[in-house]
């Protein structure tokens, strides 16, 4: 794709040059980042998805179906996958996982029907003890463990208004690439938990035994080697932190002494960023940078431009 660095062609994961990911406040299907973790289903368009659990009747639902039945909603969020600006981290210590820069995060809005409603019309119980796993049709390997991909969500965030099954990304049907013709969205959380191609919705009394759930996406000690880790003892990443990036210039760019318009984003998720401060000589001194005047969104990011002076 135009403007696209491929990060990894099987299965496919690509994320926008920097300076294209902010050019525009909600990112367009074409340049929003792609994180697969096997091959891109073909679901057809009628494709049901189907929905049980404990003390619930099974239903199953179709896009159309959902449509009808429940009131849309539309939500601008940030997804961010779990590894973006790994190759900072890169410069620390050796990690693992595909090298994203600053672009394994886009800015959307999405439309769909809001979880919390299909849980109740479903009979679904509401007790804080409880998961809501999520399976999509795509086939993931995890260290020599192949099954269909598989990821829960607490039932307290489940229940948030802004969790969606969503159809529509920015006013369109979602493009198969990011989820069609259904896919989660869990705003503030990794885009990992935003379950693409969605198949079935199951409420546990346990998270999800899939082994993208239960063997990876997880945070561990600095002595934890991969022969030493525990998977139970894992601290699984859910909620995001706060995240301010440089886009332009580009990282490793040399530029002209003189006049230099720095541009970035940065998300805070449920919380407002108050500022953001930059320096263009090491550290010595800094300024605050301005904000573009996108609206303020509870789940979104704010962009954000400083101009200083190279000497």
């Amino acid at each position: 794709m135009t403007n696209m660095i491929e990060r990894s062609s099987d299965p496919y994961n690509a994320e926008p040059m920097p300076g294209a990911l902010i050019e525009r406040f909600l990112t367009p299907p074409a340049l929003f980042y792609v994180r697969s973790h096997g091959a891109v289903p073909d679901l057809p368009a009628d494709h049901r998805i189907e929905v049980s659990g404990m003390g619930m009747a099974d239903r199953s639902f179709s896009v159309e179906e959902l449509k009808s039945a429940f009131a849309a909603r539309t939500v601008t969020a940030v997804l961010q996958c779990a590894g973006n600006r790994r190759t900072d981290l890169q410069q620390v210590a050796r990690t693992s996982g595909d090298p994203w820069d600053v672009g394994a995060i886009g800015n959307a809005e999405w439309t769909g029907a809001r979880l919390s409603d299909v849980l109740n019309a479903v009979g679904a119980p509401d007790a804080s003890e409880l998961f809501v796993a999520f399976t999509g049709a795509d086939e993931v390997d995890v260290e020599g463990e192949e099954a269909l991909f598989g990821v829960s969500i607490a039932m307290s965030k489940a229940r948030e208004p802004d969790v969606l099954l969503a159809w529509a990304m920015n006013g369109k049907p979602l493009t198969p690439e990011h989820g069609a013709p259904l896919r989660m969205v869990v705003p503030g959380y990794a885009g990992v938990r935003s379950a693409k191609w969605l198949t079935r919705i199951e409420v546990r009394d346990t998270p999800s035994d899939a082994p993208i759930q239960s063997h990876d996406y997880k945070l561990f000690p600095a002595d934890v080697t991969s022969d030493t880790v525990d998977w139970s003892q894992g601290l699984t990443i859910n909620a995001m932190p706060l995240n301010a990036a440089i886009c332009s210039p580009g990282s490793g760019e040399i530029l002209p002494v003189g006049e230099v318009r720095i541009g970035g984003y940065a998300v805070a998720y449920d919380r407002r960023i108050s500022r953001v401060e930059v320096s263009v000589n090491g550290g010595r001194d800094w300024q605050q940078a301005t904000f573009t005047d996108d609206p303020e969104t509870r789940w979104g990011w704010r962009r954000l431009a400083v101009h200083g002076k190279l000497a």
